[in-house]
């Protein structure tokens, strides 16, 4: 998920807009669960702490409901983006993004299944600036199996 906010605050400056990307470690193993931020705005953005009262909750792994509480600071007016069905209070998108990234991918990497997703769920940039902005981070086959990956996303997610 780091890469996908990376991608999507490339993507967002190629339109002309400000944006900060940036994860959070803990002490864990590898596979732990981990935190990427993502700030978008026409504005410079000069804070540089975690989002404490996010506009958008992307979870990668439904599991994590189980262990944590992703949704806690939400707003009210809060999106949450999920892979796979959750009933949630907030406005919620889903996306089968395990098995999309299986079928194209051959291998469970979702998060450029999370970038089309989020694509379309909050059009924080559109679809054609984030399959530019994606060649910055692959090219040849891979850039074109994730384009894919993005493109099918965006198709596919539903609102709950």
């Amino acid at each position: 998920m780091v890469t996908a906010a990376q991608l999507l605050a490339v993507a967002a400056v190629m339109e002309g807009k400000h944006a900060q990307a940036f994860p959070e470690f803990g002490p864990e193993r590898r596979g732990a669960p981990v935190k990427s931020y993502l700030r978008v705005s026409d504005r410079p953005i000069y804070a540089r702490e975690p989002v404490l009262r996010p506009d958008v909750i992307v979870v990668a792994d439904p599991t994590l409901f189980k262990f944590e509480d992703p949704l806690s600071g939400a707003k009210e007016s809060s999106i949450l983006v999920v892979n796979g069905a959750y009933k949630s209070p907030l406005k919620t998108y889903y996306i089968d993004a395990t098995s999309l990234a299986v079928r194209v991918l051959g291998r469970p990497v979702v998060n450029t299944a999370l970038v089309g997703a989020v694509i379309r769920a909050t059009g924080v940039v559109s679809l054609d600036t984030a399959l530019r902005a994606l060649g910055k981070f692959f090219s040849g086959r891979l850039y074109e199996a994730n384009a894919k990956l993005i493109e099918l996303a965006h198709q596919e997610t539903a609102e709950l």
